[in-house]
Protein backbone atom coordinates (compact mmCIF):
# COMPACT_ATOMS: atom_id res chain seq x y z
CA UNK A 1 0.00 0.00 0.00
CA UNK A 2 1.46 3.43 -1.12
CA UNK A 3 0.11 6.66 -0.16
CA UNK A 4 1.24 10.08 -1.67
CA UNK A 5 0.95 13.34 0.55
CA UNK A 6 1.75 16.45 -0.77
CA UNK A 7 2.73 19.89 1.66
CA UNK A 8 2.44 17.75 4.72
CA UNK A 9 3.47 17.63 8.29
CA UNK A 10 5.04 14.62 10.77
CA UNK A 11 1.80 14.62 12.45
CA UNK A 12 -0.07 13.91 9.03
CA UNK A 13 2.33 11.32 8.35
CA UNK A 14 2.11 9.39 10.98
CA UNK A 15 -1.49 9.04 10.81
CA UNK A 16 -1.36 7.90 7.75
CA UNK A 17 1.05 5.17 8.60
CA UNK A 18 -1.41 4.16 11.30
CA UNK A 19 -4.04 4.17 8.56
CA UNK A 20 -1.95 1.77 6.71
CA UNK A 21 -1.50 -0.45 9.09
CA UNK A 22 -5.15 -0.72 9.88
CA UNK A 23 -5.94 -1.19 5.91
CA UNK A 24 -3.89 -4.10 5.80
CA UNK A 25 -4.44 -5.76 9.17
CA UNK A 26 -0.62 -4.91 10.48
CA UNK A 27 0.12 -4.30 14.23
CA UNK A 28 3.18 -2.17 14.76
CA UNK A 29 5.07 -4.27 16.45
CA UNK A 30 7.81 -6.07 15.36
CA UNK A 31 10.02 -3.62 14.30
CA UNK A 32 13.52 -3.07 15.98
CA UNK A 33 14.87 -0.15 14.63
CA UNK A 34 14.58 3.20 13.04
CA UNK A 35 16.96 3.24 9.98
CA UNK A 36 17.16 6.53 8.89
CA UNK A 37 18.71 6.57 4.91
CA UNK A 38 20.31 10.64 4.32
CA UNK A 39 20.86 10.73 0.69
CA UNK A 40 19.75 12.38 -2.89
CA UNK A 41 17.51 11.73 -5.70
CA UNK A 42 19.94 9.60 -8.10
CA UNK A 43 21.56 7.24 -5.67
CA UNK A 44 17.67 7.07 -3.59
CA UNK A 45 16.66 4.27 -4.79
CA UNK A 46 19.04 1.84 -5.04
CA UNK A 47 19.53 2.62 -1.24
CA UNK A 48 15.84 1.93 -0.71
CA UNK A 49 16.54 -1.37 -2.68
CA UNK A 50 19.42 -2.25 -0.42
CA UNK A 51 17.36 -1.12 3.01
CA UNK A 52 14.27 -3.29 1.58
CA UNK A 53 16.06 -6.26 1.40
CA UNK A 54 18.52 -5.84 4.50
CA UNK A 55 15.18 -5.34 6.85
CA UNK A 56 14.25 -8.97 5.86
CA UNK A 57 16.76 -9.39 8.68
CA UNK A 58 16.07 -6.66 10.82
CA UNK A 59 12.44 -5.59 9.86
CA UNK A 60 12.50 -1.89 10.83
CA UNK A 61 10.67 1.67 10.02
CA UNK A 62 12.59 3.16 7.35
CA UNK A 63 12.62 7.28 6.57
CA UNK A 64 14.53 8.45 3.07
CA UNK A 65 15.42 11.85 3.49
CA UNK A 66 16.33 13.94 0.16
CA UNK A 67 16.87 17.34 0.34
CA UNK A 68 15.81 18.61 -2.73
CA UNK A 69 17.51 22.00 -4.23
CA UNK A 70 15.18 24.52 -5.13
CA UNK A 71 16.77 26.82 -8.51
CA UNK A 72 15.20 30.28 -7.63
CA UNK A 73 15.49 32.72 -4.20
CA UNK A 74 11.33 32.15 -4.12
CA UNK A 75 11.26 28.44 -4.03
CA UNK A 76 14.17 28.36 -1.75
CA UNK A 77 12.90 30.16 0.73
CA UNK A 78 9.44 28.26 0.87
CA UNK A 79 9.46 25.07 2.91
CA UNK A 80 7.51 22.41 2.08
CA UNK A 81 7.64 18.83 2.68
CA UNK A 82 6.00 15.63 0.38
CA UNK A 83 6.55 12.13 1.43
CA UNK A 84 5.32 8.54 -0.04
CA UNK A 85 4.18 6.77 2.95
CA UNK A 86 4.70 2.40 1.97
CA UNK A 87 3.09 -0.30 4.41
CA UNK A 88 2.87 -4.00 3.40
CA UNK A 89 4.70 -5.67 0.02
CA UNK A 90 5.77 -2.32 -0.49
CA UNK A 91 8.20 -1.12 2.23
CA UNK A 92 9.54 -5.00 2.77
CA UNK A 93 9.72 -6.24 5.93
CA UNK A 94 8.57 -2.92 8.00
CA UNK A 95 7.53 0.56 7.13
CA UNK A 96 8.74 2.92 4.64
CA UNK A 97 8.22 6.86 3.99
CA UNK A 98 9.96 8.90 1.58
CA UNK A 99 10.54 12.34 2.77
CA UNK A 100 11.04 14.85 -0.02
CA UNK A 101 12.22 18.37 1.83
CA UNK A 102 12.11 21.80 -0.31
CA UNK A 103 13.62 25.30 1.00
CA UNK A 104 14.12 26.25 4.40
CA UNK A 105 13.00 22.85 5.82
CA UNK A 106 15.97 21.40 4.41
CA UNK A 107 18.10 23.04 6.75
CA UNK A 108 16.09 21.34 9.64
CA UNK A 109 15.68 17.61 8.92
CA UNK A 110 16.06 16.36 12.13
CA UNK A 111 12.42 18.06 13.34
CA UNK A 112 10.88 16.21 10.36
CA UNK A 113 12.70 13.14 11.09
CA UNK A 114 12.18 12.81 15.40
CA UNK A 115 8.69 12.82 15.84
CA UNK A 116 8.59 9.71 13.05
CA UNK A 117 11.01 7.42 15.30
CA UNK A 118 10.26 4.48 16.71
CA UNK A 119 9.75 4.84 19.88
CA UNK A 120 11.95 2.70 22.64
CA UNK A 121 13.87 1.34 19.06
CA UNK A 122 17.49 2.40 18.53
CA UNK A 123 17.95 4.43 15.33
CA UNK A 124 20.58 3.59 12.92
CA UNK A 125 21.23 6.92 10.22
CA UNK A 126 23.13 5.92 6.80
CA UNK A 127 24.44 7.72 4.16
CA UNK A 128 25.24 6.00 1.13
CA UNK A 129 26.76 9.06 -0.90
CA UNK A 130 28.46 12.22 0.43
CA UNK A 131 28.23 11.65 4.32
CA UNK A 132 29.32 14.20 6.60
CA UNK A 133 33.14 14.25 8.07
CA UNK A 134 31.74 14.07 11.59
CA UNK A 135 28.74 11.93 11.47
CA UNK A 136 28.36 12.63 15.36
CA UNK A 137 28.15 16.40 15.06
CA UNK A 138 25.17 16.31 11.88
CA UNK A 139 22.05 16.90 13.32
CA UNK A 140 20.27 13.56 12.16
CA UNK A 141 23.44 11.63 12.96
CA UNK A 142 22.77 12.96 17.06
CA UNK A 143 19.73 11.01 16.84
CA UNK A 144 21.72 8.04 16.60
CA UNK A 145 23.17 4.91 17.96
CA UNK A 146 24.92 4.06 15.03
CA UNK A 147 26.40 6.07 11.94
CA UNK A 148 27.06 4.09 9.26
CA UNK A 149 29.52 5.76 5.93
CA UNK A 150 30.73 4.09 2.85
CA UNK A 151 34.17 5.81 2.13
CA UNK A 152 34.35 4.15 -1.33
CA UNK A 153 31.76 6.71 -2.35
CA UNK A 154 34.41 9.58 -1.50
CA UNK A 155 36.29 11.45 -4.08
CA UNK A 156 39.42 10.84 -1.93
CA UNK A 157 38.94 7.93 -0.15
CA UNK A 158 42.09 7.86 1.61
CA UNK A 159 41.97 11.46 2.74
CA UNK A 160 38.57 10.57 3.92
CA UNK A 161 40.14 8.01 6.50
CA UNK A 162 41.92 10.78 7.94
CA UNK A 163 39.33 12.79 8.32
CA UNK A 164 37.17 9.84 9.73
CA UNK A 165 40.55 9.30 12.13
CA UNK A 166 40.17 12.92 12.74
CA UNK A 167 36.13 12.65 14.00
CA UNK A 168 35.35 9.64 15.05
CA UNK A 169 33.03 9.04 17.92
CA UNK A 170 31.89 5.94 19.06
CA UNK A 171 28.69 4.14 16.71
CA UNK A 172 30.36 5.55 13.73
CA UNK A 173 31.46 2.78 11.37
CA UNK A 174 32.27 2.27 7.47
CA UNK A 175 30.81 -0.13 4.95
CA UNK A 176 34.45 -0.12 3.67
CA UNK A 177 35.56 -1.49 6.93
CA UNK A 178 32.74 -4.12 6.68
CA UNK A 179 33.03 -5.54 3.28
CA UNK A 180 36.70 -6.79 4.69
CA UNK A 181 35.06 -9.18 7.32
CA UNK A 182 35.48 -12.17 5.38
CA UNK A 183 39.18 -11.27 4.62
CA UNK A 184 39.98 -10.56 8.19
CA UNK A 185 38.42 -13.90 9.64
CA UNK A 186 40.34 -16.13 7.54
CA UNK A 187 43.70 -14.54 8.01
CA UNK A 188 43.37 -15.02 11.63
CA UNK A 189 41.97 -18.41 10.72
CA UNK A 190 45.07 -19.39 8.69
CA UNK A 191 47.66 -17.28 11.47
CA UNK A 192 45.74 -19.54 14.14
CA UNK A 193 47.35 -22.57 12.61
CA UNK A 194 50.73 -22.31 13.09
CA UNK A 195 52.69 -20.56 15.91
CA UNK A 196 54.52 -18.33 14.22
CA UNK A 197 56.10 -14.32 14.13
CA UNK A 198 54.36 -12.57 11.20
CA UNK A 199 57.60 -9.91 9.85
CA UNK A 200 55.65 -8.23 7.34
CA UNK A 201 52.45 -7.88 5.35
CA UNK A 202 51.26 -6.34 1.85
CA UNK A 203 47.64 -5.91 0.61
CA UNK A 204 46.98 -5.72 -3.12
CA UNK A 205 43.43 -4.02 -4.66
CA UNK A 206 42.26 -1.87 -6.95
CA UNK A 207 43.00 2.56 -6.69
CA UNK A 208 41.05 4.34 -4.69
CA UNK A 209 39.03 1.58 -3.12
CA UNK A 210 39.91 2.29 0.79
CA UNK A 211 39.10 -1.37 2.39
CA UNK A 212 42.51 -2.02 1.07
CA UNK A 213 44.40 0.50 3.42
CA UNK A 214 41.66 -0.46 6.09
CA UNK A 215 42.88 -4.02 6.15
CA UNK A 216 46.78 -3.06 5.75
CA UNK A 217 46.17 -0.82 8.86
CA UNK A 218 44.46 -3.64 10.87
CA UNK A 219 47.16 -6.01 10.19
CA UNK A 220 49.72 -3.42 10.91
CA UNK A 221 48.06 -2.27 14.47
CA UNK A 222 47.44 -5.60 15.53
CA UNK A 223 50.22 -7.52 14.39
CA UNK A 224 52.56 -4.98 15.30
CA UNK A 225 54.50 -5.06 11.55
CA UNK A 226 54.98 -3.35 8.78
CA UNK A 227 52.36 -2.84 5.92
CA UNK A 228 52.27 -1.82 2.59
CA UNK A 229 49.47 -0.94 0.10
CA UNK A 230 49.74 -2.18 -3.13
CA UNK A 231 47.81 -1.74 -6.58
CA UNK A 232 46.29 -4.67 -9.07
CA UNK A 233 43.71 -4.11 -11.48
CA UNK A 234 41.21 -5.51 -9.05
CA UNK A 235 38.01 -6.38 -8.41
CA UNK A 236 38.96 -4.95 -4.96
CA UNK A 237 41.21 -6.52 -3.06
CA UNK A 238 43.15 -9.22 -4.67
CA UNK A 239 45.63 -10.60 -2.18
CA UNK A 240 47.06 -10.55 1.42
CA UNK A 241 50.33 -11.65 1.72
CA UNK A 242 52.07 -12.08 4.69
CA UNK A 243 55.70 -12.65 5.62
CA UNK A 244 56.81 -14.95 8.98
CA UNK A 245 59.53 -16.83 9.99
CA UNK A 246 57.86 -20.49 8.41
CA UNK A 247 57.53 -18.72 4.99
CA UNK A 248 55.12 -16.74 3.35
CA UNK A 249 51.47 -16.85 3.75
CA UNK A 250 49.34 -15.87 1.02
CA UNK A 251 45.58 -15.37 0.46
CA UNK A 252 44.73 -14.68 -3.28
CA UNK A 253 41.89 -13.69 -5.13
CA UNK A 254 41.86 -12.72 -8.79
CA UNK A 255 38.49 -12.71 -9.51
CA UNK A 256 36.73 -11.48 -7.03
CA UNK A 257 34.91 -14.80 -6.30
CA UNK A 258 37.14 -17.57 -5.07
CA UNK A 259 40.39 -17.15 -3.07
CA UNK A 260 43.32 -19.23 -2.91
CA UNK A 261 45.44 -19.98 0.75
CA UNK A 262 48.69 -20.98 0.19
CA UNK A 263 50.47 -21.61 3.38
CA UNK A 264 53.83 -24.10 3.85
CA UNK A 265 53.55 -27.47 5.09
CA UNK A 266 50.13 -27.62 3.45
CA UNK A 267 47.98 -27.97 0.65
CA UNK A 268 46.59 -24.66 -1.03
CA UNK A 269 42.65 -24.59 0.03
CA UNK A 270 40.40 -22.85 -2.55
CA UNK A 271 38.09 -21.06 -0.21
CA UNK A 272 34.65 -19.00 -0.89
CA UNK A 273 35.37 -14.97 -1.15
CA UNK A 274 32.33 -13.02 -3.11
CA UNK A 275 32.48 -9.49 -3.36
CA UNK A 276 29.24 -8.93 -1.21
CA UNK A 277 26.63 -6.38 -2.20
CA UNK A 278 25.15 -3.18 -0.26
CA UNK A 279 22.36 -4.79 1.14
CA UNK A 280 24.93 -7.81 3.05
CA UNK A 281 27.02 -5.35 3.82
CA UNK A 282 24.18 -3.08 5.77
CA UNK A 283 22.80 -6.56 7.04
CA UNK A 284 26.08 -7.15 8.70
CA UNK A 285 26.62 -3.71 10.23
CA UNK A 286 22.94 -3.89 11.71
CA UNK A 287 23.32 -7.00 13.79
CA UNK A 288 25.71 -4.97 16.21
CA UNK A 289 24.62 -1.40 17.52
CA UNK A 290 27.62 -1.31 20.03
CA UNK A 291 30.62 1.10 19.49
CA UNK A 292 33.30 -1.04 17.21
CA UNK A 293 36.50 -0.92 19.18
CA UNK A 294 38.49 -2.78 16.99
CA UNK A 295 37.54 -0.70 13.60
CA UNK A 296 38.27 2.94 16.19
CA UNK A 297 42.07 1.30 17.08
CA UNK A 298 42.46 0.31 13.16
CA UNK A 299 41.31 3.78 11.79
CA UNK A 300 43.20 5.88 13.98
CA UNK A 301 46.22 3.73 13.57
CA UNK A 302 46.77 5.97 10.75
CA UNK A 303 46.71 5.73 7.06
CA UNK A 304 49.61 7.78 6.61
CA UNK A 305 51.78 5.62 7.89
CA UNK A 306 51.04 3.14 5.32
CA UNK A 307 53.22 5.19 3.17
CA UNK A 308 51.79 6.52 -0.72
CA UNK A 309 51.72 3.05 -2.06
CA UNK A 310 47.42 2.87 -2.46
CA UNK A 311 47.49 6.80 -4.04
CA UNK A 312 47.60 5.95 -7.92
CA UNK A 313 50.20 7.98 -9.89
CA UNK A 314 49.48 10.80 -11.83
CA UNK A 315 51.08 9.41 -15.19
CA UNK A 316 50.21 6.16 -15.01
CA UNK A 317 47.59 5.53 -12.35
CA UNK A 318 49.41 3.00 -10.73
CA UNK A 319 51.06 3.45 -7.28
CA UNK A 320 54.65 3.05 -6.12
CA UNK A 321 55.06 0.74 -3.54
CA UNK A 322 56.56 1.83 -0.60
CA UNK A 323 56.90 0.48 3.03
CA UNK A 324 55.70 2.14 5.79
CA UNK A 325 57.43 2.64 8.81
CA UNK A 326 57.87 0.44 11.50
CA UNK A 327 55.74 0.16 14.62
CA UNK A 328 57.43 1.02 17.68
CA UNK A 329 57.94 -2.00 20.27
CA UNK A 330 58.09 -5.79 18.69
CA UNK A 331 55.96 -8.38 20.37
CA UNK A 332 56.67 -12.01 20.75
CA UNK A 333 55.28 -14.23 18.09
CA UNK A 334 52.56 -15.43 19.96
CA UNK A 335 51.65 -11.99 21.57
CA UNK A 336 51.13 -10.76 17.63
CA UNK A 337 48.83 -13.90 16.79
CA UNK A 338 46.47 -13.70 19.02
CA UNK A 339 44.94 -9.97 18.77
CA UNK A 340 44.41 -11.13 15.19
CA UNK A 341 42.30 -13.89 16.19
CA UNK A 342 40.21 -11.82 18.65
CA UNK A 343 39.96 -8.83 16.35
CA UNK A 344 38.43 -11.60 13.36
CA UNK A 345 35.19 -11.15 15.20
CA UNK A 346 33.01 -8.51 14.36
Amino acid sequence: MKMDLTDTTASKINNALVEGRRAIGTPAIGMVLTLVIVTDEEHAYDALKAANEASREHPSRKLVVIKRVSRSPRDRAQARLDAEVRVGAAAGTGETVVLRLYGEVIDHAQSVVLPLLLPDAPVVVWWPVNSPLNPEKDPLGALAQRRVTDTYAAEDPVSELSARAANYAPGDTDLAWTRITPWRSMLAAALDQQTVEVTSAEVEGEAYNPSGELLAMWLADRLGVTARRTVSEGPGLTAVRLETKNGPVTLDRPDGSLAKLTMRGQPDRAVALKRRDTAELLAEELRRLDPDTVYESTLKYGVERLGDAGAPAADSGKAEEQDASETSGAKPAAAKKAPAKKAATK
